[in-house]
């Protein structure tokens, strides 16, 4: 592709929907138009590209591996002339754009957090203000933010990585849990939980393993999990004591599912942070929406500043 004409663009987005949802025929409805003509819009960037994008047919709908490399790519470009609408919009003295928002998973139930509110402000500012969210792992965001694909990410990133800015913002709590049928659940309290704790099956939550194990004296976990989802599926099985934030685990509480043992000595509070690329330039909608979302912010003392590592260090984990 010598020169991107407007075409191009369309044939871009089309390929960004399809492979977002998953295939041509899970797209139709997002794209509003019929499979048959996706599937000449793809033949049509095939083309202009010189390239074979994904292998469709009986066996399903998969990207070669110059259709991940096209994909990345695209995202970069579609951000990017967002990115060029959002300056404009600037000169224009007036606040449009699509901001590229990414989430760590479930924190929706939590109060403590700013985001709804700061949402209700920034979406206030007009008509022509769009957001779309990306929910992934703490390093997939930070990964995204430092790559162009978000403008700005929020969650717990225990360290930090090079090339990005980190504004505190507010503290998750988390405490230890476990449901009917495990031992704990009617020991909590009693003299036996502390010995029962250090004897039971641990799901530990990704990269906090080591610290998770620390914490409860086990010497292996028994589950890893990447997500706060899968770590409450475990613990509702009855087979596992781990650690859940504390809104998270509150509905099932109330509902005698999960109980909470160890009290407060197996407490924790995480720090969340925004997250944003250092050195790059500011669109007017990141700026407004980072403003509305500091304004709101009770961010806990600073602490000492963390150790600093590469991005690739990490495992993709959140918990």
């Amino acid at each position: 592709m010598r020169q991107l004409h407007d075409v191009d663009l369309k044939l871009l987005r089309v390929f960004v929907a399809v492979v977002r949802h998953g295939g041509f025929s899970a797209a139709q409805a997002a794209l509003n138009v019929g499979q048959s003509t996706i599937s000449e819009q793809m033949t049509a960037l095939e083309t202009r590209l010189g390239m074979k994008l994904c292998d469709r047919g009986r066996s399903g709908f998969r990207l070669t591996e110059q259709g991940h490399a096209t994909y990345a790519a695209t995202q970069r470009l579609l951000l990017a002339v967002e990115s060029f609408c959002m300056d404009t919009s600037v000169l224009a003295e007036r606040i449009a754009g699509r901001l590229q928002l990414g989430l760590i998973d479930n924190t929706v139930t939590d109060t403590a957090s700013p985001l709804p509110a700061a949402l209700q402000r920034f979406l206030a500012h007009g008509d022509e203000v769009r957001i779309d969210i990306y929910i992934g792992s703490p390093a997939e965001l930070e990964a995204r933010v430092i790559d162009g694909r978000l403008h700005a990410a929020i969650g717990h990133f225990p360290l930090q990585v090079a090339g990005l800015n980190y504004q505190a913002l507010y503290e998750e709590a988390d405490g230890l849990f476990c449901a009917p049928g495990h031992p704990l659940f009617e020991a909590a309290g009693t003299p036996a939980e502390a010995g029962l704790i250090r004897r039971s099956r641990v799901a530990a939550r990704g990269f906090l393993q080591q610290r998770d194990l620390r914490l409860l004296q086990a010497d292996e976990a028994a589950a890893t999990v990447d997500n706060v989802e899968a770590q409450a599926l475990l613990l509702l099985s009855g087979a596992y004591i781990g650690f859940l934030p504390l809104h998270y685990a509150q509905r099932w509480v109330e509902q005698g599912r999960l109980r909470r043992v160890g009290g407060r000595r197996l407490e924790s509070r995480w720090p969340f942070a925004l997250i944003t690329r250092r050195g790059a330039a500011v669109p007017a909608v990141l700026r407004v929406f980072v403003d509305d979302l500091l304004a709101l912010a009770t961010p806990a003392p600073t602490p000492p500043a963390p150790a600093r590592r590469a991005a690739a260090a990490r495992p993709a984990a959140r918990r």
